[in-house]
């Protein structure tokens, strides 16, 4: 794969994953929950640490976050024009492509979406461009909706040790196109990991 289409494959993935996003932030109140088909369901939250709602504690935590996400993003961009270089395998490409779309999305909520958009709350719809944000640069929130509950709300068992007659949902995660781009880069260099990292044609003669 060349480099130009890997920018194709990126671009694609960062224009879905902002629709998606300041759709969702303009056009649902936080916390709302519809069902789209399925078990599949659209739930707002908004994530304002690392992944699983992780955050590092204290004032300046968020802005090391973003500073520690910038600087991955100029390595994974580094490894993928060094790869399309060399001419490495297209599964390697493609994986580093997702990966870096997937992170540089979520840069774009954590850097500009605290003055980009008003506060979302369970009453109040965000606004784009107010008056009056709800952060400043560096400090904004990721947009998260997509959520996939196989099994939800399941009652276990009274018979059950320790879990008996308490709720059990299986895949409870709560996520964003840019997630879901960076866990399927992931998958492909572990599932396809020789074919991704096999010695292009030419190297190691």
């Amino acid at each position: 794969m060349t480099l130009k289409k890997a920018y194709i494959l990126i671009f694609s993935i960062l224009i879905i994953d902002q629709v998606s996003k300041v759709y969702v932030k303009t056009h649902f109140l936080l916390q709302e929950k519809i069902h789209v088909t399925g078990w599949f369901k659209l739930w707002f939250i908004e994530n304002s640490g690392m992944a699983w709602g992780t955050e590092i504690p204290g004032d300046y935590g968020k802005l090391v976050l973003t500073l520690f996400r910038i600087i991955a993003v100029f390595g994974i961009g580094w490894w993928l024009y060094d790869s399309t270089r060399r001419k490495a395998s297209n599964y390697l490409i493609v994986a580093i492509a997702l990966i870096w779309a997937g992170a540089f999305g979520n840069i774009i909520d954590s850097v500009f979406y605290g003055v980009f958009f008003s506060e979302s709350t369970t009453t109040e719809l965000a606004v784009f461009m107010p008056d009056q944000p709800y952060g400043s640069v560096f400090h904004g929130k990721v947009v998260d909706m997509l959520y996939f509950p196989f099994i939800e709300d399941y009652v276990l068992p009274e018979w059950l040790p320790i879990w008996g007659g308490k709720t059990f949902t299986f895949f409870n995660a709560i996520f964003n196109f840019a997630d879901m781009a960076i866990s399927t880069g992931i998958g492909i260099l572990l599932v396809f990991n020789k074919k991704s990292f096999a010695t292009p044609a030419g190297e190691g003669n």
